[in-house]
């Protein structure tokens, strides 16, 4: 009986080593099997894009071009404090992030174009020529100084809802400051230009920021029902430039930047204010505050045709009447939702 216990039980033995051999050659071949696969994936190359072309209106040559072109003025660094008072107010502050209003809660809601032209004695502050150590305080400049530095994305002119970036050469171009290549004698190989040799020399027109005559300023005018309350929030801002077109001298946009991009940037820069200089406000708070005199350009306001009131009205008197009633009439629906 013992015996026929001891085969039963070598006979077990023997089948559980014979399965256990099995399985772990069985896991040994799918192992081959996925490390071939691997193999196999691994030798074919994936291929990759080629990098895009490098952009020479980037290259550090460019820039200079472009700050000699007069569209982003050097200015010197002071060596020295230039006051007395220890502290700055302006340079560490920051934008105070918008108040969330429920799409539920727009019932109301208008789209303004405002054109606010520097010579206007309230709007003087927009062309101001002062300097400071963060460069030149005229505001084109401190436009064109965030769009060369990358910190906002100027926008072709062709629309105002912000649909084609441009760089600062495309920006260039559109301001008429592109460098272009001449041929001028050669006076050290020729000095007395008997041999005709020439060289090329490039040269890059000056720009004149007086050209600059105005800002149009998109806004949406809002009316929020939780806090009754109508909000006026900045979209965009586009330089007009004077030019001759046609033999007549008109103005048009050059570039459109999306203000909200730069409201953070403006916010740490000083306006000039020409009453007291110890209480000058950043320029994101004079957007905020709208602390500039436009008159208006086009509205959503009664224009199914989505036209300009300079094409709607040819009289320049009745033209700044209508866009007085547009903002008159703004206002009266503020004032009919309260109940006195």
């Amino acid at each position: 009986m013992k015996r026929v216990v001891s085969l039963s039980a070598l006979a077990l033995a023997s089948l559980v080593c014979f399965n256990t051999d099995a399985f772990a050659q069985k896991g040994r071949k799918k192992a081959s099997a996925k490390k071939t696969n691997t193999k196999k994936a691994a030798a074919t190359p994936a291929v990759e894009a080629p990098p895009p072309p490098p952009d020479p209106t980037q290259s550090p040559e460019y820039q200079d071009s472009v700050t000699r072109a007069g569209l982003t003025p050097s200015v010197l660094e002071s060596k020295r404090p230039n006051t007395t008072v220890v502290g700055e107010l302006v340079d560490l502050k920051i934008s105070l992030p918008y108040d969330n209003i429920r799409i539920d809660d727009q019932v109301y809601k208008q789209i303004l174009w405002k054109d606010v032209y520097t010579a206007e004695k309230m709007n003087t502050i927009f062309r101001y020529d002062g300097e400071n150590d963060k460069g030149s305080e005229n505001f084109f400049y401190i436009m064109m100084g965030l769009i060369k530095n990358g910190d906002v994305t100027a926008f072709d002119a062709v629309n105002d809802r912000f649909t084609t970036p441009l760089n600062i050469g495309q920006v260039a171009a559109t301001l008429g400051t592109v460098s272009s290549t001449i041929e001028v004698p050669d006076l050290d190989l020729d000095p007395t230009g008997e041999k005709g040799i020439m060289k090329s020399v490039s040269i890059t027109e000056e720009f004149n920021v007086n050209k600059i005559v105005a800002y149009r300023i998109k806004e949406e005018v809002i009316f929020d029902r939780e806090t009754s309350r109508m909000h006026f929030r900045t979209l965009g801002i586009a330089p007009l430039m004077s030019k001759e077109v046609a033999g007549q001298s008109t103005v048009m946009p050059m570039f459109w930047i999306y203000y909200p991009e730069a409201r953070p940037h403006l916010a740490t820069y000083e306006a000039y204010n020409p009453k007291n200089m110890a209480a000058r406000m950043s320029w994101e708070e004079i957007f905020e505050t709208r602390y500039y005199s436009g008159t208006i350009y086009k509205s959503t306001l009664n224009n199914p045709n989505n036209l300009n009131l300079k094409a709607m009205i040819k009289d320049p008197i009745h033209r700044l009447w209508a866009g007085e009633d547009i903002k008159e009439s703004i206002f009266n629906w503020e004032q009919d939702v309260w109940e006195y």
